[in-house]
């Protein structure tokens, strides 16, 4: 395979996860929150036996199996269910761009705990990305105090889980490079993902399912986009050119509400894509901030 077509195939996998943000939401409005999360897991599982296939266990280092799953699971369990409780389809997407405050996390958590080194620009990089997810959230006010506070208590729950997911996905990636060495648990991953939605479905009054042609058109989308979108980011980062995937990956969050608003039929104001962009800017700049001379292994992305 040359590198420019495993690139282009890595690129796919950006698009792929960029539209689970409206998918995800999508399905919750047909299936509710667990429910729909628990059908996009399960079937999204399946996808990577495929794809990806199940791991050999016996291979495993007995933490990154312990704490690879737990954070792993406990993210999937954020973003899907702060989706899902989110009072419209407009502030479902303003509380995914909540969550890729991850990037830069990653990041600053690196520095911290890695002692990477990295240039001075980590710091306004990490300011750039939190000032652009606190636009997003006031609204059309934008970086305003008052709306930033009553946006977030008309849904703490959906924004305090996406806020939690950002910052249990960066441990991860920092916690995971150091112990998984070299294993990929994804499918399982993904599998205890499912079982334990299935569980809280169960335990727990949900409602009922309202059988949609959209919901069940997305259900099997986002599924693909899961399945498809691992194998496809494996193969760009493997055999394509990985500077570039890295750069792109970045934008995942403008790309993403794109996607989103055109799936969910949302409209989202000038602050929000300001917000959006610096986001993906701030981001940008942190991975700049501590590229080396020569490129090193892209951290695993989060959808």
């Amino acid at each position: 395979m040359t590198s420019q077509k495993a690139t282009l195939i890595g690129l796919t996998a950006i698009m792929l996860w960029s539209a689970m943000l409206g998918l995800i939401r999508s399905v919750s409005e047909g299936f509710g929150p667990v429910g729909g999360a628990a059908m996009i897991y399960t079937l999204g599982s399946l996808m990577l036996l495929i794809t990806v296939g199940f791991p050999k266990l016996k291979t495993f280092p007995p933490s990154y199996l312990i704490i690879g799953s737990i954070l792993f699971v406990s993210y999937e369990l954020c973003l899907s269910l702060s989706l899902g409780y989110a009072n419209s389809g407009t502030q479902a997407i303003e509380i995914g761009m909540v969550n890729y405050l991850w990037p830069s996390l990653t990041i600053l958590l690196s520095v911290l705990i890695n002692r990477q080194r990295a240039r001075l620009t980590l710091l306004p990089g990490v300011l750039l990305a939190i000032l652009g997810v606190s636009g997003i959230v006031g609204g059309e006010d934008g970086l305003s105090l008052h709306s930033i506070v009553n946006n977030l208590y008309t849904n703490p729950l959906s924004y305090g889980l996406a806020f939690s997911g950002a910052i249990i996905w960066a441990v991860y990636c920092v916690v995971t490079t150091k112990i998984a060495n070299g294993a990929n648990g994804v499918t399982l991953f993904f599998m205890l993902t499912a079982l334990t939605l299935w569980v809280k479905y169960l335990l727990a009054p949900q409602p009922a399912f309202v059988i949609q042609t959209s919901a069940v058109i997305h259900l099997f989308l986002a599924a693909g986009a899961l399945g498809f979108g691992y194998a496809a980011w494996n193969i760009g980062i493997l055999h394509g050119n990985v500077t570039l995937l890295a750069t792109a990956s970045y934008f995942i969050p403008v790309i993403s509400a794109a996607l989103a608003a055109f799936i969910l039929d949302s409209t989202l104001t000038v602050s929000f894509w300001q917000g959006a962009a610096m986001v993906s800017l701030g981001s940008l700049l942190c991975w700049w901030s501590t590229r080396p001379a020569k490129e090193e292994k892209v951290p695993e992305q989060a959808n």
